[in-house]
């Protein structure tokens, strides 16, 4: 499974070369593409409206939630979020496929953004770098650090969980 914004070429280019991999839209992103629709002062109301679209038990249940939104953000006047959720929401739900207990770590890609803000508050300094080498020789070594740090060692999915699901898939 690869968790992306919806970079286009990204999108095409997993598909091309991983055609049996699932794609997950991240949900922060989506989100973030649904409030450059909404005024400020509705944001609140909108971002709750989101979540709970997230928080439903099965995918179906979240894609009826999805429409219950959509509705609520025409009835508000807002029909370009309408649009981009009605759109796009089902690109955002392919984490129901796997074991409730990883939905909530593999909705976004939040731990990629996280290690890649680091690269960058080192790398900005920094400053300028002599020549791509020693740039790359910061990166990796700041890659190093949290592989090998408490960060690096935690399990971050429970794997055994998805064999067991394969497992009750192909009995039922």
């Amino acid at each position: 499974m690869f968790i992306t914004d919806k970079a286009l070429g990204l999108v095409e280019t997993l598909g091309e070369f991983y055609p049996e991999a699932r794609w997950q839209r991240c949900t922060v992103h989506f989100m973030k593409n649904v409030f450059g629709h909404v005024p400020w002062g509705r944001m609140r109301k909108v971002a709750a409206m989101l979540k709970a679209i997230y928080a439903q038990e099965d995918r179906e249940e979240a894609m009826l939630k999805a429409a219950s939104v959509v509705k609520k953000l025409r009835q508000m006047k807002l029909a370009g979020a309408a649009k981009v959720l009605e759109e796009g929401v089902h690109e955002t739900l392919s984490y129901y496929a796997f074991p409730s207990e990883h939905w909530r770590r593999i909705r976004t890609n939040n731990p990629l953004e996280r290690i890649m803000k680091e690269i960058r508050r080192r790398t900005n300094v920094v400053g300028s770098f002599p020549d791509g080498n020693s740039a790359l020789m910061l990166v990796a070594a700041r890659l190093r650090h949290i592989a090998g740090s408490k960060w690096g060692t935690k399990q971050y999915l429970k794997m055994e969980r998805i064999e067991e699901m394969k497992k009750e898939q192909s009995a039922a």
